[in-house]
């Protein structure tokens, strides 16, 4: 058994209130500028989907990434290999399929900013998108971890079609197919007949045993701010089965979208990412789900944002829920910015408030954030007692620039017992960024037009002292004699 990092936390739930931010105000003003100015549902019991057993012997190690360029150089791969996983599983944004025009926030046809009036991302044909699947398919790297390596995945948005697309796609079934044929899926598997990508997969024999769930958070999803369904009745009906029927010691749920992380929160009406928090009614349902189920072991895996971060909230459930973020295997939100502006990302990402992000000594920022590239990996210790769990999140070169450590035994149903905050309190990995107080949660936007406005009567003050100037000196001034 490969070695493993001993446990870094006590089951101790201690409560604290998040920092004070006011002091930091005109710095985050200047930030938000920088970043602002700088950038059908079918019958349950129709549905046939996937769902593979592996009872052979325990797997180990499990790596997991997102947010892959096709046409990007990918040397993530070589450290990904050294990682040497028993599984790589995608979470979407396997490639970019889709075609966008450059950012414009101003004049006709803006398609960024809070105030664009076009779309920026189109769709591309079925043979242009068979064709980016092939480039990806055939990176060095990627090809040698294929020869090793189990790989499985769901997607997200830009290999489905179109960013930020749901139900509403026309084509989608036409992206399965391709999605399907680049994951090798066998011709005659059921999740080629399902309307939808989702699967679970059983590893290990009985008492070591790992159930990894990938969800399809686009074929059945509903508008934005509708907050309709993300899964669907038909994918709802197969999740409840797949948790109630299930024996496995640990699930590792795949979303391609963050469930408990919500950066938006904090960044309207200036941008925002997609997440769970959107449909705050399937969230609900979602943790109601896995109480009523009382599964054992979960983790959530996700992509999507271009950065890696480790969410944890614990007033989903009895014992801590974790929300592990690896995006992107090509596509590092500091990387593709200009220096100045990446430095500005890096800056805000530490001064936002956050209350569900776990702050440990392993990050390798205080932010306890990576804008670079990155991909994830559990190593787990069957042999331990009691069984131990590592999860790192790893940079280009395999070093951890995040990570944490626990036991098995600590994601139990009655580990835990969190009262939940009172109304107006902030608790840490409690309180949702959504039921922040309203002065911090519209941090972002208070301190950007408040340093517009301190800017703009700044120069006015300047333009006024300059021009008293002038007209005394001209009045000062003696007129030459004939």
């Amino acid at each position: 058994m490969r070695g493993m990092m001993a446990k870094e936390s006590t089951p101790t739930i201690t409560t604290t209130t998040t920092p004070h931010f006011c002091r930091r105000g005109l710095l985050l003003g200047f930030v938000v500028l920088g970043i602002f100015y700088g950038l059908i549902i079918v019958d349950a019991a129709t549905t046939t989907t996937t769902s593979v057993e592996n009872n052979g012997k325990p797997i180990s190690r499990i790596s997991f990434g997102s947010c892959s360029n096709q046409t990007a150089p990918q040397p993530i791969w070589d450290a990904v290999l050294r990682f040497d996983p028993d599984l790589f599983i995608w979470l979407g944004d396997n490639i970019y399929s889709d075609s966008k025009k450059p950012r414009k926030f101003t004049g006709k046809g803006r398609n960024s900013g809070p105030w664009k009036n076009t779309p920026r991302f189109f769709q591309v044909t079925p043979a242009e998108m068979e064709h980016q699947y092939q480039l990806m398919k055939n990176v060095s790297g990627y090809v040698k971890l294929r020869e090793q390596t189990e790989v499985i995945g769901t997607w997200d948005d830009h290999d489905f079609g179109l960013n930020d697309a749901g139900k509403e796609l026309e084509g989608k079934q036409t992206s399965q197919k391709l999605m399907l044929d680049f994951l090798d899926e066998p011709l005659d598997s059921p999740r080629r007949r399902q309307e939808g990508v989702y699967t679970s997969y059983t590893y290990g024999p009985a008492g070591k045993q790992i159930k990894v769930i990938l969800l399809d958070t686009r074929y059945h999803r509903d508008p934005i701010g509708s907050d309709g369904t993300m899964l669907g009745d038909a994918q709802w009906q197969w999740f409840e089965n797949e948790l109630r029927n299930s024996s496995a010691q640990i699930h590792i749920i795949g979303s391609s979208i963050q469930v408990m992380a919500n950066f938006s929160a904090m960044s309207q009406p200036f941008f925002s990412v997609e997440s769970w928090n959107l449909f705050p009614k399937e969230r609900m349902k979602l943790y109601d789900l896995l109480r009523e189920t009382n599964v054992s072991g979960v983790m959530f895996i996700s992509g999507d944002v271009h950065f890696c971060e480790i969410a944890r909230y614990d007033c989903g459930l009895s014992y801590p829920l974790y929300d592990f973020t690896s995006s992107g295997i090509t596509q590092g939100v500091e990387e593709l910015a200009p220096p100045p502006l990446s430095y500005i990302l890096a800056f805000a990402a530490w001064i936002t408030p956050n209350t569900l992000r776990v702050y440990n000594p392993r990050c390798r920022y205080h932010s306890c954030v990576y804008g670079k590239q990155n991909f994830g990996g559990f190593e787990i210790n069957w042999d331990a007692d009691p069984v131990a769990i590592n999860v790192d999140i790893r940079d280009v070169h395999g070093v951890p620039v995040l990570g944490t450590s626990f036991t098995l035994n600590e994601l139990q149903p009655g580990y835990q017992r969190v009262q939940p905050p009172q109304h107006g309190q902030v608790q840490r990995h409690c309180t949702l960024e959504i039921e922040l107080p309203w002065h911090q949660r519209y941090l972002l936007a208070i301190l950007f037009f408040g340093t517009l406005n301190v800017c703009g009567g700044l120069i006015l003050i300047y333009l006024v002292i300059g021009t008293i100037s002038v007209i005394k000196r001209r009045s000062t001034q003696k007129p030459k004699p004939d």
